[in-house]
């Protein structure tokens, strides 16, 4: 078996870029390499920030031989009078084969001409050759560059190209336009530690190579060693850190030989809010800051970089950092301290200078809007006046940070700082903190928010952005979603079902589009219509993905193009939630199996009839007189019992009374089908026979009140 090595080495590569391709190697190669028939032991894919490389080992020194059955034209269009035709010909030549090796077979369609046609395997030195420019080419990323005249695209100038078929060197060659790159042996390593190039003298050996030349080529081992460098550093220095995952991923894709380098700045500095000097640290300069506690509250005036330098220099790469470090932290102070100057509430007119979106106005309009709908959602919840005036202050405020100097510069910090001004202007500490929870969740890892205020301000805020961008018609399609709309309707349903707020989504979204429909001339019931379909949507998609409920039974509780489940889901979300655990909960427990066929086959029988799907009650439709056999009169009689039931379901959203007077009815129900005193519904005087469905379609209604039993799958 063979080993196979290919090293594209180019300029400086984006750390975002070489984390991309080294995912796109490690899916394709594989795959391309199994389409042509070549069986592999593994597939290792590397990269530093100056080299993409792939080690290939278990190939054979050529293809399998391939035999395939190639279908060719109907033996009527082939042969005319046992001679072959033009068909027969072209198809021959067009397969590289004789005449005399078509054969005829009968197929379902007819008989048709067929060949077995013998592929020989081709050689792997002229497979790769063909391969190798498709690996390097077809990569995908941001911002590709196009150099020399020809068609290829890369992040960064390809400068050498290694292709080792174990200890030979593969002849390939990168063209691109008048720029070619031919394969070798020789790599370059480490720019400063290692300035020789080095000859790599077998496919196998490069890892070995590579580290000689202070070059660590697995990322996964880079990675290892600056979370053991980092955490041994800052023990050292008696603090702690965090290892913040994007952080990490982008300093490994930043070096190719880890150094951790302690720094330090000014204790002056540590009275600057922790979030702005991590902000700093973290997100402008790459560093891991030093903290006091594990809490992360407080920091050491410290931190500590990854260096891609010579460790016996890192004093001065140490100096370098902190020069750096202390000019952007003493420019956070000059904008903090300008800031506290005022207070949160006298940045509101700056509000009007800031754009929300083209069409919709200003910052300040859209505070107003936030303010409006928070005001329904405060009636919705019945909040006392002075809660109410908490939500208000905090919806007039929410947005006030986005002018400050401070976000200006550092526009991570929105919310974070909206909070501490606020604090600062002696606002209500729940205020403070609802105008940072307003945010929350930032993303489908974030948590949600703990205070009341910032739970109705964070719902009323997502509520004007979705329904004024789908007001202009910029509705999310595939996977474009530019102004995270999908993200911003599964926190509203999260944010309602975690915290239980007894929400009515529809009116809100009625009430909101309609002022929005009024206010910029546009179309009240479509957008509400659209909206609608959404939610639904975003409710069905939460339930199944994180509240792990089979698709089946989400279908039960919202329908299928149901107006009536539709309605009653955005009316009460809770509501929705509860029937559908609810129903996952007894399908585990093998309740559901007990009263699945008798109510699912009512439910099929009942669409026959034309009774009202909100009728309950069975004194006025059903009439005794008409009763044949004693099998309706005890279903008639289960069904008059069932109505207190299933009330007190209803109004106590205990759906298991429900569940356990339909599973006490259910053998009534099954003597009405199948007894020896059963029925034939579909009896031949219409009376009788409509009179039956309304005994089945009263049954399918009390079960309709948990979920549509008819699109249940009884054996998923």
């Amino acid at each position: 078996m063979t080993a196979f090595l290919l090293e594209v080495g180019t300029e400086e590569l984006p750390a975002s870029f070489l984390s991309s391709a080294i995912t796109q190697w490690r899916s394709r190669i594989p795959q391309m390499l199994e389409a042509h028939g070549l069986p592999i032991e593994k597939v290792a894919v590397f990269g530093t920030p100056r080299r993409l490389a792939v080690l290939i080992t278990g190939l054979p020194s050529q293809q399998l031989d391939r035999e395939e059955e190639i279908k060719g034209p109907p033996a009527q269009a082939a042969f005319k009078d046992g001679k072959p035709t033009k068909a027969a010909e072209g198809f021959a030549k067009k397969q590289g084969v004789e005449l005399s090796a078509l054969e005829v077979r009968s197929t379902d369609k007819g008989d048709f001409i067929f060949v077995n046609k013998k592929t020989p395997g081709r050689p792997i030195t002229e497979i790769l050759t063909e391969l190798v420019p498709q690996w390097v080419w077809s990569l995908e990323g941001k911002r590709l560059m196009r150099w020399g005249s020809g068609d290829g695209r890369f992040s960064r100038p390809i400068r050498w190209l290694v292709a080792l078929l174990d200890g030979d060197v593969l002849p390939l060659e990168l063209r691109n336009g008048e720029k070619i790159v031919k394969s070798d042996r020789i790599s370059w390593v480490h720019r400063v530690l290692h300035r020789e190039r080095v000859s790599i003298s077998h496919a196998t050996e490069y890892v070995e190579t590579l580290a000689n030349g202070y070059v660590i080529v697995c990322p996964e081992d880079r990675e290892k060693i600056i979370v053991e460098q980092v955490n041994r550093a800052v023990e050292e220095l008696g603090g702690c850190t965090e290892i913040y995952p994007e952080l990490l991923a982008e300093t490994t894709n930043l070096v190719e030989y880890p150094t951790a380098v302690v720094g330090r700045f000014e204790d002056e500095f540590l009275q600057l809010p922790t979030e702005v000097s991590t902000t700093v640290m973290v997100t402008h300069q790459r560093y891991f800051p030093v903290f006091k506690n594990r809490d992360g509250r407080e920091l050491l005036p410290n931190f500590v970089t990854i260096s891609n330098g010579d460790p016996a220099k890192s004093d001065i790469i140490a100096l370098g950092n902190e020069r750096v470090i202390r000019a952007r932290l003493a420019d956070g102070r000059f904008f903090y301290e300008a800031d506290l100057a005022k207070s949160l509430e006298e940045f509101l007119p700056q509000l009007e200078t800031v754009t929300f979106q083209e069409d919709l106005g200003s910052v300040r309009a859209k505070v107003t809007r936030i303010g409006n709908i928070a005001q329904v959602i405060c009636q919705q919840l019945g909040l006392g006046e002075t809660e109410t005036e908490r939500v208000q202050r905090a919806a007039l405020l929410c947005k006030a940070d986005l002018v400050t100097q401070m976000v200006y510069e550092f526009p991570e910090l929105q919310g974070i700082m909206g909070e501490k001004y606020a604090l600062a202007s002696r606002e209500d500490e729940e205020v403070a903190k609802a105008i940072f929870e307003h945010y929350l969740p930032r993303n489908a890892d974030d948590i949600l928010p703990t205070t009341l205020t910032g739970k109705i301000v964070g719902l009323a805020d997502r509520l004007d952005t979705l329904i004024s961008i789908f007001g202009l018609g910029l509705i999310p399609s595939g996977s474009s979603d530019p102004f995270a709309l999908r993200r911003a309707a599964n926190a509203i349903v999260n944010i309602t079902w975690v915290a239980n707020l007894p929400i009515n989504l529809e009116y809100l979204l009625e009430y909101t589009a309609t002022s929005f429909a009024h206010t910029f001339h546009k179309d009240a019931q479509s957008l509400i219509s659209i909206l609608r379909e959404f939610f639904i949507q975003r409710i069905r998609t939460l339930l199944q993905e994180e509240k792990h409920i089979d698709y089946d039974l989400v279908n039960a509780v919202l329908g299928e193009q149901d107006p009536e489940y539709i309605e009653r889901a955005l009316q009460d979300l809770l509501d929705i939630r509860d029937r559908a655990t609810y129903l996952q909960q007894i399908r585990h427990n093998g309740t559901l199996e007990k009263i699945y066929e008798t109510i699912n086959r009512s439910t099929r029988l009942a669409a026959q009839g034309d009774l009202d799907l909100q009728q309950l009650i069975p004194d006025e439709l059903i009439n005794p007189t008409l009763f044949q056999k004693s099998s309706e009169t005890a279903l008639y009689q289960a069904l008059v019992a069932l109505v207190p039931q299933t009330q007190l379901a209803q109004q106590t959203r205990n759906y298991q009374l429900l569940i356990a007077a339909l599973e006490k009815i259910a053998p009534t129900v099954s003597q009405f089908f199948d007894g020896e005193d059963s029925v034939l519904v579909m009896d031949p005087d219409p009376h009788i026979k409509r009179n039956r469905l309304n005994l089945l379609g009263l049954l399918r209604n009390h079960g309709r009140i948990l979920a549509d039993f008819g699109a249940i799958v009884k054996n998923l």
